[in-house]
């Protein structure tokens, strides 16, 4: 055990004694064994626990250049520490419940010795004491935890109100921040002990290239906490600003235009393009249609229906026409709203379709052939989900209809469909999980347990880097 986990625990049983002497000190000083100053001493030591955890948490390492973020616009060593410190708080409060909880069963003949009013007012203390305990703890883990997300901060509340049901929403609440805390760290020291080495200082920078229905903000990055950890490992950053929503061949088109501004502005000769689901349909446009190729070192697709989706062609057949121009309609004045400028909401699904992939095909010039850009180093990855619980809404809705008409495949697009250029990766499922169309591009933000995203972005410019990329 190290000494700063000795610490920890050597704080968590004086603090946990120290709030349960305040919680059950009105008795003894009513029947004469503690003194007014010995009431102060604990008071003292009470308000001391409410802020000791947070301070003894100096085992988070900091970034080491300095800045307050590290890792994500939610993740500064400071909401890391809280997260550490709502959590030793639940168990101080665990803990000395327990303890006040004995005393005052022990002392229920006070009740009945006509002392009712001594022991409810113990009770009272009691009640206040742990209370302050406890909520110190669960507001700093509803506000600074991440992994949380919405699910567990409703599950706590509601459960909050139902004897033993809450035990065991605390007890899952605390091991998932726990854990949170736990991977967070490990990450801040790894890339610290790499930082120097700059392992994504790419010869040419990264340009990402988001998927249909999605824009790149700045306010909720289309990529999570990926591009963070990619700039801190030297990478250089850029994003592709495409339409949410138009054909493959209009995406193209602007993906040509953003990669000559780049180069215009940097002269960096060429970039390497990472693109998510139709984004790597829309590279591919780019490629064979708009010129740039001579600007592409290379060109990596991730989970991109290169087939198409059978299950669009089937929507598309059964939607009523009314409904589908309504749907289209909806969609493209919000996304205007957004800041595309002309958004085609049909135009992007169509092309997704089995049969719009094949149309494309000669325009896309070849997926078959494993080497189909000369000079531009092509790869591609997918992912699965063992089974539609393991996605978030609306991926575990779409699962089964995926797998009925196109396969295994990720809650989006089918397994089938993601193999392109010289070297396929499949990334299988880890236990029950898996991984989704959104986990990896870590859309929700969440640790899956057996794969770090992260890590893997990390790695795989990494290898472009060794191939003089």
């Amino acid at each position: 055990m190290t000494v700063s986990r000795l610490l920890l625990l050597v704080n968590r049983v004086l603090s946990a004694i120290a709030v349960a002497a305040l919680a059950i000190c009105y008795i003894p000083l009513r029947d004469g064994p503690f003194r007014t100053d010995v009431l102060a001493v604990f008071a003292a030591l009470y308000v001391l626990a409410q802020f000791v955890p947070y301070l003894l948490y100096h085992r988070i390492p900091s970034a080491g250049d300095g800045k307050r973020h590290i890792l994500s616009p939610s993740h500064s060593r400071h909401s890391l520490r809280c997260c550490a410190h709502g959590v030793e708080m639940l168990k101080i409060f665990l803990l000395s419940t327990a303890v006040a909880v004995v005393y005052h069963l022990v002392r229920l003949p006070l009740l009945w010795q006509g002392h009712w009013a001594d022991w409810l007012t113990s009770a009272a203390i009691a009640l206040v004491a742990e209370a302050i305990v406890f909520w110190n703890g669960m507001a700093c883990l509803y506000l600074y935890s991440v992994q949380l997300g919405l699910r567990w901060r409703v599950i706590g509340t509601l459960c909050g109100l139902i004897p033993i049901a809450q035990l065991i929403a605390l007890r899952r609440i605390m091991k998932v921040v726990s854990a949170e805390v736990e991977v967070e760290c490990a990450r801040i020291c790894r890339n610290n002990t790499r930082k120097h080495a700059r392992v994504c200082a790419t010869k040419y920078p990264i340009l990402l290239v988001h998927g249909v229905f999605f824009r790149d903000f700045k306010q909720l990055n289309y990529w999570g906490r990926i591009p963070n950890d990619l700039t801190f490992n030297g990478a250089t950053v850029y994003y592709g600003h495409q339409h949410s929503a138009a054909s493959v061949a209009d995406c193209g088109r602007e993906l040509a235009d953003r990669i000559r501004a780049i180069i215009r502005e940097t002269g960096c000769e060429k970039v390497n393009v990472i693109a998510h689901s139709k984004g790597g349909l829309d590279m591919r446009y780019a490629l064979q249609n708009e010129g740039i190729a001579p600007y592409v070192a290379s060109l990596t697709t991730i989970n991109t229906p290169h087939n198409g989706c059978v299950f669009a062609d089937f929507l598309l057949e059964t939607f009523p026409e009314s409904v589908k121009t309504k749907v289209a309609a909806t969609y493209n004045i919000a996304a205007r709203k957004l800041g595309d400028p002309a958004p085609d909401f049909l135009a992007a699904v169509s092309d997704l379709t089995a049969t719009g992939c094949a149309a494309l095909e000669p325009l896309l010039a070849g997926k078959s052939n494993p080497q189909p850009l000369e000079g531009i180093y092509c790869q591609s990855v997918g992912t699965l989900l063992p089974r539609a619980t393991g996605g978030r809404f609306p991926l575990n809705l779409a699962y089964p209809l995926v797998r009925f008409f196109d396969g295994p495949n990720d809650g989006l697009v089918s397994e089938a469909s993601f193999s392109f250029g010289e070297k396929y990766t499949l990334l299988t499922p880890t236990g029950k999980r898996g991984i989704s169309h959104g986990d990896i591009i870590d859309l929700n933000r969440e640790n899956i347990e057996g794969f770090d995203v992260r890590e893997f972005y990390v790695e795989l410019v990494e290898e472009l880097k060794a191939r003089g990329l």
